[in-house]
């Protein structure tokens, strides 16, 4: 069997060091590090909200994703100066959107929308997932201080959500891939989930061959493993 490339366990994810209120201006904010990937998620909260949600006294949770453009090992153009969102962009915004959504009572949010910004800083693998996790502290801190100013009666946060990667790499289930893992991994699985153990986005791809069901379920239950560590660091970060 051989070794993972920075020696890790199967089961081990890479450090994790969450930082919070590392925007002065932003409601919320911290910058997440998995290994050497690295970013900044920030959460603004403003009044109104898209026009789809106008007059429903219901709030909405968005977000924003881009790849700084030395995050990469060769430089990545900014999407600004291509004129567009790129595809990739766009898929995982939308997911992290929607992991975030799960966790939102938005009715308690009222006609306002969240943001969450989530800037690549360094990329090495689980970029989507770890946006998502970081995202969510982002997102609690800036519920907490608009209740706490008094804009809002009751928690709009439900729970807790987090994200993790799991694969076939080697030829066997491993947590959290880095990015060389992930580059020559024969099944590559996003997962996220509640604190209550339900799930919210499960993605997966066999990059060479399928994959069976006894496959899946290691992967998962791997995935629960992992994303138990990320939840009790989230806490941890929120002083919780």
């Amino acid at each position: 069997m051989s070794a993972r490339p920075d020696g890790r366990r199967d089961d081990e994810l890479r450090p994790v060091l969450i930082e919070t209120g590392f925007q002065e201006y932003a409601e919320g904010s911290a910058l997440i590090g998995v290994g050497k990937t690295r970013i900044l998620c920030s959460a603004s909260v403003e009044d109104g909200v898209p026009g789809f949600r106008k007059g429903t006294g219901s709030g909405w949770v968005t977000a924003e994703y881009s790849l700084l453009p030395r995050s990469t090992q060769i430089r990545t153009t900014r999407e600004a100066s291509r004129g567009r969102v790129g595809g990739r962009s766009h898929e995982i915004q939308r997911i992290i959107g929607r992991v975030l959504r799960s966790v939102v009572d938005l009715d308690a949010l009222g006609e306002r929308t969240v943001w969450l910004d989530c800037d690549v800083l360094q990329a090495d693998g689980g970029t989507r997932s770890a946006a998502a996790t970081g995202a969510y502290v982002a997102l609690a801190l800036a519920l907490a201080k608009v209740r706490e100013a008094g804009h809002i009666e009751r928690d709009p946060l439900l729970g807790q959500v987090a994200a993790v990667s799991v694969g076939i790499w080697g030829g066997r289930a491993c947590l959290d891939l880095s990015y060389e893992e992930d580059f020559t991994a024969l099944v590559d699985l996003n997962v996220a989930m509640t604190d209550d153990g339900r799930f919210v986005e499960i993605q997966g791809t066999a990059e060479q061959q399928p994959f069976d069901r006894g496959q899946l379920d290691e992967l998962l239950d791997l995935a629960g493993r992992g994303i138990d560590h990320l939840l009790r660091l989230q806490r941890e970060a929120l002083g919780k």
